[in-house]
């Protein structure tokens, strides 16, 4: 009977974050599925023996590596998969790791998509945030806008002293701001900070600042209000992925060294949530009449009604939206409900009869046939379809939700 092989996983699960466990879970449920025996192991390198010649505790490790695991495994013929963007050792060693560029790219799309025109980039001092903030800046720049950024220690609160330097430095880059504005921040606790400084500034969140953050903690994204519009890696995949990898190493080991491949996995959606469900134009009567759709569009609502709000004739206010947007009013009264029964549907375990009268569809039915014209799918197909996505790591268009 052919032994299975013994692979070492070295992923610092001690530290509370998501991708840290998903990347965990994809390695495991491909190790699994190939009859692998797993060790949890957090001490790889100082376990591994230091010459080769005795026996080899692991055919194969999956680590966010460091120098040390990767000198031993090198001296030992031990093949490593580095899931570690930021690793000191990223270059040397094949690895599986989120597109930061790409995701920088499609947060910048998301904003631009928002009506916005000024931006700001909130960074960390770290490889996978210069690489992400580089790629949104260069986005909103290339579309032919400013974008301000500035950069915060790697722990921003891991101290009181290091979080009143931390939110001095967030005061004086918001004190470049021109509202409106939309705003990334690297990391979803810091996005907590930021939307608190606005709030005690006076700021508005989405109106006055759209802020887009980290890496979708869930959590910490929803609640308290405003919810935080984030991005879905899928870190599942990319231990899955690592395995994989990992698997063609072993099989391939005694050929000799091959050049370290990296593989980059896009991000797997936007998780659009309140933080950026506004639409920025110039026009104030066009603005006001968004804030309103945006405030009663879970009431009966139409395109007199918000005519009325803002103290203006129905042809007027029709013909400012074809020329500032170029969508009639009850468009963006279905758009707007649209985005959030998506939310909901992905977001909540709600029945679709609770979320077609909270979200001002009224009847399922309304809501069904709207979703079968815009998506092409009804409501329930949705909602399977895209918390599967979340749960299982499974590879979707990124925009699919940035509508």
């Amino acid at each position: 009977m052919k032994k299975s092989p013994r692979v070492a996983l070295m992923l610092d699960l001690n530290w509370p974050y998501k991708r840290h466990q998903a990347i965990f879970a994809g390695a495991q449920r491909y190790a699994q599925d190939h009859h692998w025996d797993t060790i949890l192991d957090e001490h790889v390198a100082d376990n591994l023996p230091s010459r080769p010649g005795r026996v080899r505790p692991y055919d194969g490790i999956i680590a966010r590596a460091n120098r040390k695991l990767a000198e031993k495994s090198k001296r030992l013929g031990i093949p490593v998969v580095n899931v570690w963007f930021t690793s000191p050792v990223w270059q040397e060693l094949p690895g599986v790791f989120a597109d930061f560029a790409a995701s920088g790219r499609l947060r910048a799309e998301h904003l631009l998509s928002r009506g916005l025109r000024r931006f700001a980039a909130l960074s960390r001092v770290d490889r996978a945030a210069k690489v992400e903030v580089a790629a949104f800046q260069a986005a909103v720049k290339a579309a032919g806008f400013p974008c301000i950024t500035a950069r915060l220690p790697l722990e921003p609160m891991r101290s009181h002293a290091v979080q009143q330097q931390s939110e001095r430095r967030i005061d004086a880059w918001m004190r470049h701001w021109k509202l409106p504005i939309g705003v990334f921040v690297y990391g979803d606790e810091v996005g907590r900070m930021v939307v608190q400084i606005c709030q005690r500034q006076g700021l508005r969140v989405p109106q006055d600042v759209a802020i887009l953050t980290g890496a979708n903690e869930e959590t910490i994204c929803n609640h308290p209000r405003p919810s935080l519009t984030s991005v879905e890696f899928g870190h599942e995949r990319i231990g899955h992925e690592a395995a994989r990898l990992l698997d063609q190493l072993m099989s391939q080991r005694g050929r000799g060294p091959a050049p370290p491949q990296h593989i980059l996995l896009p991000p797997q959606a936007l998780i659009v949530r309140e933080s950026t469900d506004f639409m920025a134009v110039e026009d104030p009567l066009v603005a006001a009449a968004l804030s309103f759709i945006a405030e009663n569009s879970h009431r009966p609502l139409g395109q007199d009604d918000v005519a009325r709000a803002v103290h203006t004739e129905t042809r007027t206010l029709q013909r400012h939206f074809r020329r500032v947007i170029d969508r009639p009013i009850a468009t963006m009264i279905r758009q707007v409900r649209l985005e959030r029964a998506k939310r909901e549907l992905v977001q909540s375990d709600r029945s679709l009869k609770e979320i077609a009268r909270d979200t001002g569809f009224g009847e399922p039915a309304r809501m069904n046939d709207l979703f079968r014209r815009e998506l092409g799918v009804t409501p329930s197909e949705y909602r399977r379809a895209h918390q599967l996505a979340q749960t299982r790591g499974i590879n979707e268009p990124p925009t699919s939700r940035a509508r």
